[in-house]
């Protein structure tokens, strides 16, 4: 009984594992959701990180400043 189960739960494992290393069916050949390709949204975050990098440089550069006046004093 011990033997039956041991081979049962083997040829189980066989069988499931093609399911669970398979791949994804390919997405069906349609209209891309958005007309036309590519529907990209760059200003979103894009003008964002400009911004910040435009602060952090303006903050880096009045600190650069700020220290070689201290320096001279």
């Amino acid at each position: 009984m011990k033997k039956l189960a041991v081979y049962s739960i083997f040829f189980f494992l066989i069988v499931c594992s093609q399911h669970l290393f398979s791949a994804p069916p390919p997405p069906p050949a349609a209209a891309p959701p958005c007309w036309p390709p590519p529907c990209i949204p760059i200003d979103g975050g894009l003008s964002f990180l400009i911004a910040a990098g435009a602060a952090y440089g303006a903050k880096k550069l009045y600190n650069s400043k700020k220290n070689k006046a201290s320096d001279l004093i």
